[in-house]
């Protein structure tokens, strides 16, 4: 059996019990830090398990995944991955190729940025629309993340936006001065950063473009979140009390 193991959105203290007895019970344990890079280690998670963590790297999830799924036609394979394991395509793939390869797999959810975003915003689920990732440019800066949020502006709708982990975690300021590069007048827009999500330090701003990337976060992980045009009144509260969001932002509320 191939099974998923979410770990959560900070460090490996967030995985839940289901999870923590499946990987102890697992005949292996593997590990990935590709998708997301937590508040933790393989050591870290070896003493909590009590037994050997092995790391996978990000050859291993793609170009050789079919190496683990036929391990797991024969032992439980435990595979610890950050977040909730399904938010990544990669490991949708590997469960697709485990199921045609005849292998049983089993999904042991945890929390998520895309969850928890609301929670730590007060923005409301359903008014989110496509999300997207900021890459650091490797000669032309890419304008997708740009047109995924102007065309969430149309709808009305909030972008989540994904700050690149490679070769280090991206942060806030970077990511804005890259889209900056594709469209300078997104600099107005209302958005709220987001930096280590889910530890006793979070800090959760809310601001213009312009004025969040001069804005001191601290240390990764980032996350940003640009505004729909308009916003209910119960957003702004929140973001007023908990986001410390400028007074002008109430102007925007419908």
């Amino acid at each position: 059996m191939l099974i998923f193991i979410g770990t959560g959105i900070w460090n490996e203290m967030d995985i839940s019990l289901r999870g923590l007895e499946a990987a102890k019970n697992a005949d292996e344990v593997y590990v990935e830090f590709y998708t997301s890079k937590p508040a933790t280690d393989v050591d870290r998670l070896s003493k909590l398990l009590g037994k050997e963590v092995r790391i996978l790297e990000r050859s291993d999830l793609e170009e050789n995944s079919i190496e683990i799924v036929r391990k797991a036609k024969e032992i439980d394979i435990a595979l610890l991955i950050p977040g909730d394991p399904m938010i990544a395509t990669t490991h949708a793939a590997i469960r697709v190729q485990a199921k045609q390869y005849g292998v049983e797999t089993k999904i042991i959810h945890s929390s998520s940025i895309v969850s928890a975003v609301c929670g730590i915003t007060g923005l409301h689920n359903y008014r989110f629309g496509k999300s997207a990732t900021i890459s650091y440019p490797y000669g032309v800066v890419s304008s997708f993340p740009a047109e995924t949020v102007k065309t969430n502006q149309i709808m009305n709708a909030h972008t989540l936006l994904f700050l690149d982990l490679h070769p280090e975690p991206m942060r806030i300021g970077e990511a804005i001065s890259i889209l900056e590069k594709s469209n300078r007048e997104m600099l107005d827009l209302f958005a709220v950063g987001i930096a280590r999500a889910g530890s006793e330090d979070c800090v959760v701003k809310c601001d213009k473009l312009k004025n969040l990337k001069e804005f001191e976060f601290g240390p990764p992980m980032h996350v940003l979140v640009v505004l729909s045009p308009k916003i209910h009144i119960t957003e702004f509260e929140y973001l007023k009390e908990f986001a410390d969001a400028p007074i002008e932002l109430e102007t925007f509320v419908e």
